[in-house]
């Protein structure tokens, strides 16, 4: 796949302007599917009015509210109850899947028991434009501070689909979100390459490319730190 993976969505024109060249055509001739799992199983988030906003369009974090040609919703809850014939080909039809922040374990859980982690691997024309879990879901590991729900095996694992973890919003100190003191502090229990970014800074995955796109802040912490 090629993926989008931001801490705050796509908030400024360098990330828009990366996510059309991921697309290889404008956003108003793509067709997208919202994924917005990940907030039913965090406590700040959803369900509820946060999910509505995310589907909507209204939410703060700009992803399904973009213009696109088509704008679907994909409940990963569901499909295990339902055939893959009715939700398979959908997926493998559209250009873009967006993807909630919210709980990365339970987005992680949910992708496994959907089949939709399995489907992956085959998604080769397909972009993933992820928010803060909905981007840390690809990485192998989150680490212990952005755990706040585990599934009943107690696997923390995440798909490793990338090489490197994410430490999303990070911000200045005594603003909402995560301080460099504590980016530094969660680095220290991850065993790979590691990001920390702020909500104007993306990473843009592509061709085995990985490319930091920013107008913000942000902090690359090599596996040899």
């Amino acid at each position: 796949m090629r993926l989008l993976l931001t801490s705050g969505g796509v908030t400024n024109s360098s990330i828009c302007d990366a996510l059309v060249d991921l697309l290889g055509k404008p956003i108003e001739d793509s067709s997208a599917l919202c994924i917005p799992t990940a907030q039913y199983g965090h406590p700040w988030v959803g369900p509820g009015v946060k999910a509505w906003q995310f589907i909507s369009g209204n939410s703060q974090n700009p992803m399904v509210g973009l213009g696109w040609k088509s704008v679907g919703v994909l409940e990963l809850t569901a499909l295990p109850s339902i055939d893959e014939e009715r939700w398979v080909p959908l997926v493998r039809e559209t250009d873009v899947l967006l993807v909630a922040g919210g709980d990365v374990l339970y987005l992680c859980y949910w992708m496994r028991e959907s089949g939709l982690a399995d489907l992956l691997p085959s998604l080769t024309e397909t972009v993933w434009v992820g928010l803060s879990a909905g981007s840390m879901v690809m990485t192998p590991e989150v680490g212990e501070d952005f755990i706040q729900w585990r599934p009943p095996t107690g696997d923390d694992s995440t798909l490793g689909i990338v090489d490197f973890s994410i430490c999303p919003h990070l911000a200045p100190d005594g603003m909402p979100g995560n301080s460099m003191a504590e980016a530094e502090q969660w680095v220290a229990g991850i065993s790979h390459p590691a990001y920390a970014m702020d909500d104007q800074t993306a990473i843009k995955v592509a061709d085995g490319t990985v490319e930091v796109v920013s107008e913000g802040n942000w902090k690359h912490f090599p596996r040899d730190r």
